[in-house]
């Protein structure tokens, strides 16, 4: 006995929808699954890993020493010595925890420096970074660092401040060191002057 039409197109048009729901599907999956590698190859090319890294900036640092965590693409085959430096434009103390740090391009680092304001006045005080060699400069990236802002600090407080980073594996071959200098200096009209009676006896003028 003879199909009824309509329930033979009925019947066509529904395998018709499951195949292309089937293709959809299909299709969803696979894009998912392409979605690893894609985002490997996009960090492999960066040069960095997004998540690694987010979790290693809320992990605390160990104060007074340089903590060393891994990246992606860490070139264990080469070794550079980074130096760090501390100029004091004032009375204040200003130094970092470590004089020197020896890690692989690649390798994330936390560096602490350390300031103390000397004065009996508060103040405001801002970092500057400086690089050498000059050629350095565009491969050592900063991940955290206090120098992105300003700080105003009161009548001897102290502060511990980390700088996180990681030098660039397409570092040239003949660099070997890495010195980073800050120079802390202070940011005038930002506070109210110094006492009169801070400045010392020539303050008064002569008699």
């Amino acid at each position: 006995m003879p199909k009824p039409p309509k329930l033979g197109l009925l019947r066509r048009e529904n395998r018709r929808m499951l195949g292309k729901l089937a293709v959809v599907v299909v299709s969803m999956f696979g894009f998912g699954y392409a979605l690893v590698p894609m985002y490997r190859t996009i960090c492999d090319a960066l040069g960095i890993n997004v998540l690694s890294l987010a979790e290693q900036r809320t992990s605390p640092g160990a104060a007074g020493t340089g903590e060393r965590r891994g990246s992606t693409q860490v070139d264990y085959s080469r070794t550079i010595t980074v130096e760090f430096d501390a100029n004091a434009r004032g009375p204040w103390d200003f130094k970092p925890a470590v004089r020197s740090l020896q890690v692989h391009p690649g390798e994330l680092t936390t560096v602490m420096y350390e300031f103390r304001n000397m004065q009996n006045r508060t103040m405001a005080a801002q970092a500057i970074p400086s690089y050498a060699p000059m050629q350095a400069s565009p491969h050592f990236n900063k991940l955290e660092c206090f120098c992105f802002n300003e700080y105003t600090l009161k009548a001897g407080e102290s502060r511990q401040w980390p700088v996180v980073f990681y030098v660039d594996p397409k570092l040239p071959k003949d660099v070997t060191t890495i010195t980073l200098s800050y120079t802390f200096f202070e940011v005038g009209g930002k506070v109210p002057a110094a006492p009169k009676a801070a400045l010392g006896p020539a303050a008064g003028g002569a008699s």
